[in-house]
């Protein structure tokens, strides 16, 4: 086997790259561009992007360019013409929506209509699937400047595209007994992606029997729900009504997948609750930002329950997107077990908004 890095390991390097505010050399049919996350980038940075390609580009979703009034003749993104003294302050405001309300004029804006956007999307998807903001510079790069990028982490787009597109194999990676506050009888599995990407749990009460569907719930990762007892949201109590209803059943698997956010990362889910603060409801603010209402990959969920030999599931959830995906998947749902726990003053508007605009049955 070669010692040379696969797509999989590349793309994680320029996940990686793009947090510490490292250009990556994207490459297709049109030739080759480099592409740096607009909210990592520096001035010295910005600068030997500019040595490349005085006429820089920025890439933004459809949904941020909505917010500007900007033309997103791509479809699903717009790139946007880099005015020639623009710095970082510029690129900030178009990207982070901080202070739309405060300074809502971020023009002039001029949108590209002409080439190819392939690259400006793989560098969009990339910058989403390291939990930045989703809006990346882009710089031409002829053949001078890629001489002088030697040490930059390079991809081919056409070889990416399957990658970026499909979800990662998941492996076990260890499991051990956990004696809980739910269940004595507990077990805890971890899951890796073969990306590198982050690791999902599934926690077992008691020894499920898996020729019968089994009791469980796909739970996405809350920091500040689960940890801290955030008022905001639901996802605590639902977390914890979950496992002691499991405890009393004597059986059943809490998936807890990493998907912090809605699948947007705990920084911008930080984003998206000051923008709440300023009277925008959880989708308005997602769109806002840049994402779409859910970024979430329930499909993870199907793949760790089929590791462990289920295949029918009674499922802990209020979101009928969950029961439509196990379904999808290969994974009968026998029943749908309705969880409603953890409403209070703070969190109404929020769920009332789940309600209305995500379909889920509260």
């Amino acid at each position: 086997m070669s010692l040379i890095p696969q797509i999989p390991e590349l793309l994680a390097r320029a996940r990686a790259d793009l947090r510490m505010g490292l250009p990556v050399v994207l490459t297709g049919d049109g030739g080759a561009a480099l592409v740096a996350a607009a909210e990592t980038l520096d001035n010295a940075r910005l600068a030997a992007l500019r040595a490349a390609d005085p006429d820089l580009v920025l890439a933004i979703t459809a949904r941020r360019a909505e917010t500007l009034k900007a033309r997103a003749y791509d479809g699903d993104l717009a790139r946007l013409r880099l005015p020639r003294d623009a710095g970082l302050n510029w690129i900030a405001a178009v990207a982070d929506p901080v202070d739309d309300l405060a300074h809502p004029m971020k023009g002039p804006m001029t949108s590209c209509r002409d080439g190819d956007a392939g690259l400006h999307r793989l560098g969009i998807a990339l910058a989403k699937s390291a939990r930045l903001l989703p809006a990346v510079v882009v710089a031409r790069a002829d053949e001078a400047a890629l001489a002088q990028t030697g040490g930059l982490t390079r991809i081919a787009a056409a070889a990416a595209a399957p990658h970026i597109a499909e979800r990662s194999a998941l492996a076990p990676v260890v499991h051990a007994r956990l004696p809980m506050e739910a269940a004595e009888a507990g077990r805890l599995h971890i899951f890796r992606p073969e990306d590198g990407g982050e690791e999902h749990y599934a926690i077992e009460i008691g020894r499920p029997d898996r020729d019968t569907p089994v009791l469980a719930r796909l739970h996405s990762a809350c920091f500040t729900g689960d940890v801290l007892g955030s008022l905001k949201c639901d996802c605590g109590p639902q977390l914890r009504a979950a496992l002691a209803q499991m405890g009393a059943e004597g059986a059943g698997v809490l998936l807890y997948l990493n998907q912090e956010g809605r699948g947007i990362g705990l920084a911008n889910k930080m984003r998206a609750y000051s923008l709440q603060d300023q009277g925008f409801d959880t989708v308005e603010a997602n769109h806002r930002l840049g994402f779409e209402d859910d970024e979430r990959d329930f499909r993870l969920g199907a793949d760790i329950l089929r590791s462990l030999g289920f295949s029918a599931v009674r499922l802990l959830t209020n979101n009928p997107a969950k029961v439509e995906i196990m379904e999808r998947t290969g994974i009968r749902v026998a029943e749908r077990v309705p969880l409603k726990v953890g409403q209070t003053r703070h969190n109404a508007h929020y769920l009332a908004t789940k309600a209305r605009k995500s379909g889920h049955l509260l």
